[in-house]
């Protein structure tokens, strides 16, 4: 009979154990790099601006939008199922309230051809419209976008009570994050003192006019009467 020495036994053992570290470690640094891989792709998306458009130097004589003497107007173009228009509504709010009633501000809402009466009011309209000194208005085909040559919900302009443009771009410092930002502060600005250290910043949120955006989803029904 053979004599099996105990290193001999141990060794099958031992062996097990390694492949079970081995396989664990590579687990563990598989599920890292995807995790750190998924966090590139949220903070490159959270960072990455929409198409920011020069809007009219001077207040476009064809919109139907009144002005009120004396007062600033601020302009909105907003997609009312964007995700991260909500975020632009609410320092919107911020805006309202320390601007001290020296400005008029409407948000208007996209409402493509097509699509059901009430479509666009969603709950960033409801909203919207909760905020004191803001109106917020359907903006049938986009016609005021154009006008106001917005591409991007949450696009904001602002101009003196003269007519002339004062600030454009957007309220928030990434996509849909509240908290203190360049636009915010840029309109608080401009308003309470007439200066400001920037007249634009980047816009962050959805195309107002792609069909292949997020904002355009199935759950979007058109009107099929």
């Amino acid at each position: 009979m053979k004599l099996v020495s105990s290193n001999e036994i141990q060794q099958p053992c031992v062996s097990r154990r390694n492949v079970k570290r081995l396989i664990l470690f590579i687990s563990t640094v598989s599920w890292l790099f995807a995790v750190s891989i998924g966090l590139l792709i949220l903070w490159d998306y959270e960072n990455s601006p929409g198409l920011s458009t020069k809007p009219p130097d001077s207040w476009p004589a064809d919109s139907l939008l009144q002005r009120e003497p004396g007062l600033a107007t601020l302009v909105m173009l907003a997609h009312p199922r964007c995700p991260c228009t909500r975020a632009s509504i609410g320092e919107l709010d911020a805006v309202m309230a320390q601007s001290q009633g020296r400005l008029t501000a409407y948000v208007l809402f996209l409402k493509p051809a097509g699509f059901d009466d009430d479509w666009e009011k969603t709950d960033l309209w409801q909203t919207a419209a909760k905020i004191p000194g803001v109106k917020a208005m359907i903006d049938d085909g986009g016609t005021e976008a154009v006008r106001f040559r917005a591409a991007t919900s949450g696009q904001t302009v602002l101009y003196a009570p003269e007519g002339n443009l004062l600030f454009s771009g957007g309220i928030t410092g990434s996509r849909g994050h509240s908290g203190d930002n360049a636009g915010r502060s840029a309109i608080v600005s401009l308003v309470t003192s007439g200066a400001a250290k920037r007249a634009e910043t980047f816009v962050f949120g959805c195309p107002l006019f792609d069909a292949n955006s997020e904002c355009q989803g199935a759950s979007h029904a058109r009107n099929n009467h």
